[in-house]
């Protein structure tokens, strides 16, 4: 679909091309902002490579004493033990979406006074049940219809963090790393791989950008990227060495060695059993030349774009059995609106309710929805009043969304109101804080101890946000 613009800030264009270059390891960083938080990750060594086990094209970040066959054998070893291990998709929303018009207080009468041209009436958007001030945006009625009324969306209405920060620089830092601490350069989920992952695993953490999205970034355990389902293809000769394409047709037939009693010989030929598996799954969604030809179940029909490509491709490959453990994508849209928002937001909103609502449709086809959640979140929300470009200005406290089968279906935190929800700035304030959500998934979620991982966990309320 075309994509309506609308004009975003110039602080915005500068952070979008910063982390790009940041990203690309030993390009060095360009002077844009004096006192910017550097992305986590930035410097990183990466390196990219062809994996027969994962069928596809990679760049791994974080592996540098690994060579290409540890790294298809760690990937093997770890989709053979862990089959059942739940995953964490974090999708970004960027540039800060308008959490006034995501879910509107459509009864507020304050609402239409800061907003004469943005307010959205009334009969617009379908009421949020549980608290029928607020309406979904018409955009994201499949979400409202489809998932939310059945169960499979928890809704934070204004999640932020203590004294807000409106540079895109700094708030979407805090966000990915899970601190207020402009000096760390791990993300939250890559400080989780290093403490419950595994070391040979470049799988475990994917970004799906093309570029390392910082909350993936660790410290010592391999994550990797891929830059489209144009990449997901197999490569079968000559890629390790003259011997390559050997490979491919003796790796199955290693399974006689199951049984024998070394210990080693039986590990080896379990991780060549399983790379087998994974290769031949794989298989299943590649034309005859190796490009990607993937069919989700039930005749389920993804929308046109890149977002729902990767996202198709993603549940392609968790009902592979492939051991994707934590995955951040960035999804379509303009939301730093602060010029001619309303056109622009529809766009983006419904391209992302759209496909997710597919992608958990997916999920649950191939027997998955109990093992992923989904979290879709922003840098921060808009200012309460719209200004004189019919857009909104950087704002606080914005909305979140957490989808899956395993959520506790509620509203977390409450709408704080436009009389004294709203801070001496105009934003609103928030009722939830986005360390509280981290520290809650880490433990309900995946069952570990979240204060290694989240600096404040300590202090932070936990939510119950699973079962």
């Amino acid at each position: 679909m075309t994509q309506r613009a609308c004009r975003t800030c110039n602080e915005f264009a500068r952070a979008t091309l910063f982390r790009r270059a940041a990203a690309e390891a030993g390009r060095g960083l360009p002077a844009i902002e004096p006192g910017m938080p550097l992305p986590a990750g930035t410097g990183l060594d990466r390196r990219a490579f062809i994996s027969r086990t994962a069928g596809m094209a990679l760049v791994v970040y974080g592996a540098s004493r690994l060579s290409p066959l540890q790294l298809d054998d760690g990937i093997a070893s770890a989709a053979a033990g862990r089959s059942s291990d739940r995953v964490l998709v974090s999708i970004f929303l960027p540039g800060g979406a308008d959490g006034l018009s995501v879910l509107y207080p459509a009864g507020d009468p304050r609402y239409r006074r800061l907003r004469p041209n943005l307010a959205l009436k009334g009969e617009e958007g379908i009421p949020l049940a549980g608290d029928s001030t607020l309406h979904w945006h018409p955009s994201l009625a499949p979400l409202a219809t489809e998932l939310y009324a059945n169960g499979k969306v928890t809704v934070f209405p204004a999640i932020g963090y203590s004294h807000p920060d409106q540079s895109h620089f700094t708030s979407r830092h805090y966000w990915e790393v899970g601190a207020l601490d402009v000096n760390l350069r791990t993300g939250w989920l890559g400080r989780y791989l290093d403490l419950h992952g595994n070391p040979d695993n470049a799988m475990q953490g994917l970004s799906l950008d093309g570029q390392l999205l910082p909350s993936l970034a660790s410290a010592k355990t391999p994550v990797s990227t891929i830059a489209s389902p144009e990449e997901y293809r197999f490569q079968s000769r000559n890629v390790w060495d003259d011997a390559g394409g050997l490979l491919e047709e003796a790796v199955g037939g290693l399974g006689g060695l199951r049984g024998d009693p070394d210990r080693w010989l039986a590990a080896a030929s379990n991780t060549a059993l399983e790379s087998d598996r994974l290769r031949r799954r794989l298989g299943r969604f590649l034309d005859k030349d190796g490009h990607a030809r993937i069919h989700s179940p039930g005749g389920l029909k993804y929308p046109d774009g890149d977002f729902a490509r990767r996202l198709q491709a993603l549940a392609a490959m968790l009902g592979a059995g492939f051991p994707i453990r934590t995955v951040a994508v960035t999804a379509p849209g303009s939301y730093d609106t602060h010029a001619e928002e309303a056109g622009a937001l529809a766009d983006g909103l419904k391209q992302v309710a759209e496909t997710l609502v597919v992608f958990q449709h997916d999920l649950e086809a191939r027997r998955l929805g109990n093992r992923v959640l989904t979290l879709v979140w922003t840098e921060f929300g808009r200012r309460a009043a719209e200004n004189a470009s019919r857009g909104t200005d950087h704002g606080a406290a914005g909305v979140a969304f957490l989808i899956g089968s395993g959520v506790r279906a509620t509203i977390v935190g409450g709408f704080p109101g436009l009389t004294k929800g709203l801070d001496g700035n105009g934003n609103v304030r928030a009722t939830t804080d986005f360390r509280s959500v981290y520290a809650s998934l880490l433990e309900q979620w995946f069952g570990v101890d979240a204060e290694p991982i989240v600096p404040d966990a300590k202090r932070m309320k936990r939510l119950k946000l699973v079962g």
